[in-house]
């Protein structure tokens, strides 16, 4: 589905006024970048992002792209899914379960419930296809994670 043109001007709006707000220059090549992931219909990877900035913009390099997204990221301006900073993750448990997954240093851990099992899922997403199966993602901090922070603190780091 494609967007509209009023809903990719709102979130180039948007992309101007945050950035301005945070300081931060509007470079040419983090305007393209952001466009290309604000306008995508399915939710690109940095691979797929520099491989389409790249056709308009030849000189642009993988790192600037990389960087660009997780800066992009930190401003509050896109979100990422699955685990962050890292490739494609694979799980042999095939039993009905969900994940919770780190947003700082990535760790997946498997987690059960009935309820979550039975979740009914809105008609517009039955609109979009035939589900097969349906797995809620959790994304938060992991205790290992908060304690650091917390000893960090604790020690004046």
């Amino acid at each position: 589905m494609k967007m509209s043109k009023e809903k990719l001007d709102r979130r180039m709006n948007r992309f101007t006024r945050v950035c301005r707000e945070s300081g931060a220059k509007l470079t040419h090549q983090r305007i393209e970048i952001y466009k290309e992931v604000a306008q995508a219909s399915v939710h690109p990877d940095a691979e797929q992002v520099y491989r389409s900035v790249r056709e308009r913009m030849p000189t642009i390099s993988q790192d600037t792209v990389y960087r660009t997204l997780w800066w992009l990221k930190e401003i509050g301006l896109i979100e990422t899914l699955g685990s962050p900073r890292e490739r494609t993750r694979f799980d042999a448990n095939l039993n009905r379960h969900h994940h919770f997954v780190c947003t700082r240093c990535g760790l997946i851990q498997d987690f059960y419930s009935a309820q979550l099992d039975h979740i009914k899922l809105p008609e517009s997403v039955t609109e979009m296809g035939h589900i097969e199966t349906a797995q809620v993602e959790v994304n938060g901090v992991c205790i290992d994670c908060v304690e650091k922070k917390n000893n960090n603190k604790r020690k004046g780091g």
